[in-house]
This record gives C-alpha cells, structure tokens and sequence, in this order.
C-alpha cells in the first residue's frame, strides 16, 4: 500500500500536488474538463486541511517556442477558479525569483498553479526527461509531494518521479481510485470478461498477452478485429490489416478458440468518411471494396450474451469508428447493455472513456480511467514509475 495524502499532516505545509489539467482547448475555450474536475477532491481536501496548495500540470507537447502560447495553463487556473469558488494564483513560470517568491507568500487554503511543465522541454527535454536538478528544484519548493496525475504515471517525468525522489510523498485520492478500481485484476469476481477495440493488434499485444491468462473471454471490436478476422481465413475487403501481427493473432486463436471471440458481422463503409456508402453483411461476405468500420447487430447480440452472465467487465477500445456517426452504433450498443449490468464495469482511458463520456454513459460505469497510456500499461501487467516512486507505508 502506498502513503496517500491522509497519512500527513497538511497543516500550514507547501504541498505540491502533481494534477493531469491536460485538457482539450480549441479556439481558446476548454471543450471537455472532466481531468480539472476529477483532481477537485484531493486539492479540496489539502485546502480543508490548512494547506498551502502548489499545483503542478503539463498540458500538450512543447517541441518548439511557438507551442508555448496555445499550451499556457493560464486558462486553466480561471476554469479551476470557478470549480474552487476561490481565487487560484496563477504564475506563468516553471522556475525562478517570481515563482519562489509567491510560493513563499501564500497563506493557508490559498492555491497556486505555476505554468506548463513542459515549458522546461524547450531545453533538453528537462521535464520529460526526468532532469534531476530539475527534480530537485521543483521538490525544493514544498514540504510535501502528492502525485495525483494518474495520466502521466506511466513515464518518469521530473514533474513525478523527480520530485518524489526528493521529498516525502504519497497519492492523491484520483491516484487512488484508479490503482483500487483496477486492481480488480488481481482477483477478479467471474466470469471475467475484457473487451478490447481499438486500431491496431500492435497497441493490444501486451494487454492480450497479460490478460487471456487472466480473463474468461476477449471481445474484440474495432480495427484490430479484422486483422484476426484475416488471421483466421476470412475476407476482410479494403478493412485495416496490421500485417506485422497477423502470426500473433494466429498463435492466440489457435491457444485460445473458446476465449478470443471475434465478430460475426461487420458494418462496412467504401471509404472512411461522412456520407459514405454503408451495408451491413457477416464477416464470410465481405466484398473486396468494403471496409469494416464498425461490429454489426448480430455481433451485439453475441456479445451481450457473454457480457450478460459478467461479473467483472473490462473495456479498453472503442468497437468502431466512432468519430463518424454511421460507425457508432456498435459502441453505444456496448455501452448500453453494461448500463444495465449488475457487474463491475471498468473503463480504460483515452478514446474509450471520451466516446463513453460523450455518450452519457460514465455513470453507469464503476470506474472511468482518467488516464489512456498509463490505464493501457496498467493492464499490460507493467510498473507504473510514477506510482512505484512513491513511499510504502
């Protein structure tokens, strides 16, 4: 077990909280902050317990100084500022004179958010890399570190693992949720059943390799159904093929024939694009013309029938293309039949929980991920850095 933030005293400390403000902006307005508001419990708390609250975030990538101006967190503070009902100081440096001086001078309760830390990627990747004097710096500046950015815990940024190596530390309440929530996996209640979807059979490998020891079944959707659907014989027209890994898919069809289960139909398009000429056949009837972007009914109706006897249900990919709306019916259906599931439903970040979000399904589930590659390594079996950095109790 790992410390959390309840194992310390907060009272007049600077606590730094590492928090995942990654958020979408488009034209300068914030168009989803499901991660700002996910990370209110752990600042609250620090705010309820008199503490000096030092928050820290990366939002986009940085690889060139014109990235700086669309990636400044200045228009987070003002959305966390609202959420708070409070005023969130906002310093818009990573480092120096500015930063220190009005760290020093907040007051209990009150809450900082210094700027991107990727800014420090501009100069030798010092955030992404794990710069140790920067590690260190950044410690520096609290008495506490609380890593509540479940999102980036899979990378060894000086933002986690290097403040952490520095100063006493533990896991904020997100963090927490998270590792409870999907450590199901160690002793799943069954039958156990793992969706996946998604692109590519190269993105899964690890997660299948992990998990069909683990589960009673695999559903697989998406794009890299076809590329089994190919590997077991039949035709899969113009749909995305991931050649590299056709043998992989092979080998776990031939190990496992009772526990992968592949679609029976697909919802095909000509091409991929809004408007496009849509049919519907089973898999054995693909035309060489088409491209299967979606399950189709008679799939559903499978899969119902193994999601329907599920105790455990875990979901990493969405089913089909769903940025086009004719391609969508296969993961709305999914989410519809967990909606009324008596079962633990687990959601995988990234695309998965944005389309489930978007759908108006997250409360229906047991648990959404906030994080895509670090919910994806979690169920590869790795070690995530940014949580294995932080102290036992």
């Amino acid at each position: 077990m790992k410390k959390t933030i309840r194992d310390y005293d907060l009272n007049n400390k600077k606590v730094i909280i590492r928090v995942d403000f990654n958020v979408p902006i488009k034209d300068g307005i914030i168009t989803d902050d499901n991660r700002i508001k996910e990370s209110l419990k752990t600042i609250k708390y620090a705010i309820d317990n008199n503490a000096k609250v030092i928050l820290m975030s990366h939002l986009g990538r940085i690889k060139e100084e014109s990235d700086k101006e669309k990636n400044s967190l200045d228009i987070v503070a003002k959305r966390l500022s609202e959420l708070l009902n409070q005023d969130v100081v906002f310093i818009n440096e990573t480092r120096g004179k500015k930063l220190e001086s009005a760290i020093n001078n907040l007051k209990p309760k009150e809450v900082l958010l210094m700027e991107n830390t990727r800014f420090e990627d501009l100069d030798g990747n010092k955030e992404s890399g794990n710069d140790k004097e920067l590690g260190k710096y950044w410690a520096s500046l609290g008495d506490l570190f609380i890593n509540d950015a479940f999102g980036t815990c899979h990378r060894s940024h000086a933002s986690n693992v290097g403040i952490a190596s520095n100063i006493e530390n533990g896991i904020g309440f997100l963090v927490e949720k998270e590792i409870n929530n999907l450590g199901v996996l160690n002793n799943p209640e069954r039958p156990f059943t793992v969706i996946l979807g998604g692109a590519k059979v190269s993105d899964k490998i690890k997660v299948i390799e992990n998990l069909v020891n683990k589960a009673d079944y695999i559903l697989i959707g998406g794009g890299m159904a076809y590329t089994f659907l190919s590997a077991s014989g039949l035709p899969i027209g113009k749909s995305l093929l991931d050649s590299e890994n056709i043998e992989f898919a092979k080998t776990m069809l031939d190990k496992y024939p009772d526990k992968i289960i592949l679609p029976i139909d697909s919802v095909n398009g000509k091409d991929i694009s809004h408007g496009t000429e849509v049919s519907e056949c089973f898999v054995s009837d693909m035309k060489d013309d088409m491209i299967g972007l979606d399950i189709g009914h008679t799939t559903i109706k499978l899969f119902k029938q193994y999601l329907s006897d599920s105790k455990t249900i875990i979901w990493n990919g969405p089913v089909g293309y769903t940025e086009i709306e004719e391609f969508s019916n296969g993961t709305k259906s999914i989410c519809e039949i967990l909606k009324n599931l008596d079962a633990i439903k687990i959601v995988g970040g990234g695309d998965t929980a944005a389309a489930i979000i978007n759908l108006g399904y997250k409360d229906y589930m047991t648990h959404v991920s906030t994080g895509g590659g670090a919910s994806l390594e979690f169920l590869e079996g790795k070690t995530l850095p940014g949580i294995e950095i932080i102290s036992d109790k």
